[in-house]
């Protein structure tokens, strides 16, 4: 999976100082996993046995909780993130919104290409 589609993926996208996050879990942290996520995302891998670690038995509270707000609390690069994330995420969840409203008749991802062309 990650070096078939999300390494090919990120690539393709031009996608660079991407922070990686995976839960504890046992197939995660095999150290043939760690070797590569670590080769790839450097220092901005959050996992077990990673730069940054997982926090252990966090069910409720994930490490975007405690990482990501601080670092978007940082002024100058919140409208970035937001941006960036907008861009990435619009054009694959307005396209699966678009396939299961045409489904039932609705059109949803033009107010979608409307709201991304007026605030991006």
């Amino acid at each position: 999976m990650i070096t078939n589609f999300i390494i090919p993926e990120l690539n393709n996208h031009g996608v660079q100082e991407l922070w990686f996050q995976q839960d504890g879990a046992t197939c995660h942290t095999a150290r043939a996993t760690i070797d590569l996520l670590k080769d790839t995302f450097g220092d901005r891998l959050i996992s077990r046995f990673g730069p940054v670690n997982w926090p252990p038995r966090s069910c409720d509270l994930t490490p975007l909780d405690y990482f990501l707000w601080g670092y978007a609390d940082i002024s100058h690069k919140r409208l970035t993130i937001w941006k960036t994330t907008f861009a990435v995420l619009l054009p694959i969840y307005g396209h699966k919104c678009w396939k299961k409203s045409s489904k039932v008749g609705l059109h949803l991802s033009q107010p979608w290409q409307s709201y991304a062309r007026n605030h991006t």
